[in-house]
């Protein structure tokens, strides 16, 4: 025979070995009240020279809780989503509670839906990125069952709950402007999704700058996508294959721009030679294509992170609603030069 599995630490073998009770041993390792300093060191000591690992299913148990914090999304950009992962992770790390990463597909259409697979997904508190951040109803019934919840980047209600968010409408105008500093006068758009409110805010963006410099916004160069890349590469196909096409093009992901790329040198342009092109989020994606993006820095994963800091304050006693705000910042690279003929 081999040799016997040894077995799992547990907290009745760290209290044998500080020479305490097995109800000291849980207060002292959960830091409640009434352990005195020296108890608290005698039994976290022990607990290090047995390995003792917690189980966070018991736990669960005996503190009436799931320690499961849950992140839904609606399929944005592979990028974004790996950001905000990465940043909740990094709040987490040395929490007891767990991410549960909760994608979600039409949101708008069918929020209760959303609501209701939240409320039985056993969570201590939840995360929102858009659509679902902007969603009344989802909102509604979090609210009425006492589910904390942090939204990331909202466009609306900002007064409810905990608000991390970046102002997309200035972000957009920034991008925008620089644009038309260098001279460009016939520039088209690619849209994101329109049903995430973040598409209608950097959309507004853009016609501040336009409106700021002067310039007529051409409707027909605003051409519908969903923030892919598939989108981007047909919209800026149709886009470039008229005779008067743009000399630059405004995508609103990184994802929709470097489609953009791949079209244009499908067609034998240059970039940004004969087209410049922008995009949105400075992505990974943005710094790997070629040329690389001109983007706007949306600090996807700090707010994330800082949307988990404050949800788990909240879990903890409810505090800390209320909003936050992050800057943006625009990252010039090389996919953006003077139109040709201004050169």
């Amino acid at each position: 025979m081999g040799d016997a599995i040894s077995k799992r630490t547990t907290i009745v073998d760290i209290a044998r070995l500080a020479g305490v009770s097995i109800k000291t041993v849980s207060r002292a390792l959960n830091d409640e009240p009434h352990v005195s300093d020296t108890v608290r060191r005698a039994v976290k000591d022990a607990a290090v020279r047995l390995d003792y690992h917690p189980n966070i299913a018991a736990q669960s148990l005996i503190a009436k809780r799931s320690y499961l914090i849950g992140l839904t999304y609606e399929r944005p950009s592979p990028s974004y989503v790996v950001d905000l992962q990465n940043g909740a992770l990094e709040r987490l790390e040395n929490e007891r509670y767990r991410l549960v990463v909760l994608s979600f597909g039409h949101v708008a259409s069918r929020p209760a839906d959303l609501g209701t697979f939240l409320l039985r997904a056993g969570l201590d508190g939840v995360l929102l990125a858009p659509p679902a951040c902007d969603q009344p109803i989802v909102l509604d019934l979090l609210d009425r069952q006492k589910l904390p919840y942090a939204r990331i980047t909202p466009h609306s209600m900002l007064d409810r709950g905990i608000v991390v968010t970046m102002d997309e409408v200035a972000a957009a105008r920034t991008i925008a402007a620089h644009v038309l500093e260098q001279g460009h006068r016939r520039i088209g758009v690619i849209l994101g999704d329109p049903s995430h409110v973040s598409s209608h805010q950097r959309t507004e963006g853009y016609r501040r700058a336009f409106f700021d410099a002067g310039v007529t916004v051409d409707d027909a160069l605003m051409v519908a996508g969903d923030y892919t890349y598939e989108t981007g590469y047909a919209a800026a196909l149709d886009m470039l294959r008229h005779s008067t096409r743009p000399t630059a093009i405004l995508a609103q992901n990184d994802d929709m721009a470097v489609g953009a790329i791949a079209a244009a040198r499908d067609l034998g342009l240059q970039v940004p030679h004969d087209v410049s092109i922008v995009g949105f989020d400075d992505s990974d994606v943005s710094r790997t294509a070629w040329p690389r993006l001109t983007t706007i820095h949306q600090p996807v994963r700090e707010m994330a992170w800082d949307a988990a800091d404050r949800l788990i304050a909240a879990v903890g006693d409810g505090a800390d609603a209320g909003r936050r705000d992050h800057p943006h910042q625009l990252i010039v690279r090389a996919s953006v030069t003077p139109p040709p003929a201004i050169a």
